[in-house]
């Protein structure tokens, strides 16, 4: 009897339970709390972690632009890597949360060329509350490419950041640059001057600094100088120099075989160059009287300080290789050689010396009234003096040269 009224007063105790609808609640809230709780705290960190996503987009985009404008200057890749970090640490990325890389040019996408830098940067997201359900790794990824396109093209490039008339027109000369501009990347004011009688024609005057013009000069394209670009990487910065063999070659003879001239080298009469490279060590290359040089498909490597010579009677019919390492170059002074080493480069209306003339830390005298096949000359060099009657045009992709890219803008494209 005991035991039944037990039974009876434990089914009364549940039915009274069930009633309460106030117990039910709390049952109902207790067990909900941790799936509410967990909820709010998944969709706080999501929302956290869309800004964080916006935020290194952000950076990205900063740190590709950085990258880009390296790149136009012509930076090693490392340069272009601490540039891009850099800027994404400016922009609020923490190194120590993620990566940054760079690929230049971009390994996929639609810019994977030699003018776009890709920047890739990853950030490790910290988990709070969502923890308790998840210990996954959150990791955000966002990527940007920079491009940078060119402007125009010269045929004349000064070098030298800092000097005072880096290119300098004077005489009594005629210079038409036929399609390619003049450029210096000096921030002078006076980075490009010209006085006395001198007639200079090109599509435009370009110029990091300024520009000093005391003689006629016409642009045909440009209402005036442009000034205040952006300096321009050196174009032929990743050509290699030559090897220099040990043994030293024979300069007698009518006709003359690549290799090392040791001591320079002297002409006092008519010669042939075979096709190759020649490399004057030392000394000055020079050529006298009326001596006539000729040769195809060579190319002049002058190292150990050496310098030109060339007498104005000389008639010379030079042309680069059009294939292969050097292809386009004619002249190229090593970029050891001193800065105070001059360079002259002289000839007659006969000649005909065609392709680039490429002395990267030495000044440049370019005297006589010569140019290249079809105008085909470049002229880069730490400054340049002209004093010459010439010509001089862009289209010489039959001599193997190639467009001398100025004025380039950077720009985000994906």
């Amino acid at each position: 009897m005991v035991g039944a009224v037990m039974v009876w007063d434990f089914h009364k105790r549940l039915r009274g339970f069930v009633r309460n609808k106030s117990g039910n609640v709390a049952t109902i809230f207790a067990f909900s709390v941790p799936l509410v709780a967990g909820g709010a705290a998944f969709g706080l960190e999501s929302g956290i972690w869309y800004l964080d996503q916006g935020k290194l987009q952000q950076a990205a985009d900063a740190a590709a632009y950085a990258a880009g404008l390296e790149k136009r200057a012509g930076s090693s890749p490392q340069a272009m890597l601490a540039a891009a970090q850099s800027a994404a640490a400016a922009n609020g990325f923490n190194a120590t949360l993620g990566t940054v890389t760079l690929h230049a040019p971009p390994t996929s996408g639609t810019h994977k060329d030699d003018k776009s830098a890709e920047v890739i940067l990853t950030r490790r997201e910290p988990r709070y509350f969502s923890q308790v359900f998840d210990d996954s790794v959150i990791t955000l990824r966002s990527r940007a490419v920079a491009n940078f396109q060119n402007a125009s093209n010269a045929c004349v490039l000064a070098l030298d950041t800092s000097a005072n008339q880096a290119v300098y027109f004077s005489g009594n000369s005629t210079a038409t640059f036929t399609g390619c501009n003049v450029m210096t990347n000096s921030l002078s004011a006076s980075s490009i001057y010209s006085q006395g009688s001198t007639r200079v024609t090109a599509p435009c005057l370009m110029t990091t600094g300024g520009v000093s013009l005391g003689a006629l000069v016409t642009q045909t394209v440009c209402t005036s100088a442009k000034t205040g670009l952006p300096p321009v990487a050196d174009p032929f910065r990743n050509v290699p120099e030559p090897t220099v063999p040990g043994t030293c070659q024979n300069s007698n003879g009518a006709t003359l075989q690549p290799g090392r001239y040791c001591g320079g080298l002297a002409i006092n009469k008519n010669v042939t160059f075979n096709p190759g490279v020649y490399i004057i060590d030392g000394g000055t290359f020079r050529v006298n009287g009326n001596s006539t040089l000729s040769g195809s498909g060579v190319m002049f490597y002058l190292t150990n300080n050496a310098t030109l010579a060339f007498n104005g009677n000389t008639v010379l019919t030079l042309t680069p290789p059009t294939t292969g390492t050097y292809k386009g170059m004619l002249f190229f002074g090593s970029r050891s050689n001193g800065t105070t080493t001059s360079i002259t480069v002289n000839g007659n209306m006969a000649s005909k010396m065609t392709g680039a003339i490429y002395f990267p830390k030495q000044p440049v005298s370019y005297l006589g009234n010569f140019q290249g096949h079809n105008g085909c000359t470049q002229l880069v060099a730490r400054t340049i003096a002209w004093s010459g009657n010439t010509t001089v045009a862009i289209d010489c992709s039959a001599y193997g040269m190639s467009a001398l890219a100025v004025g380039g803008v950077v720009k985000l494209v994906e």
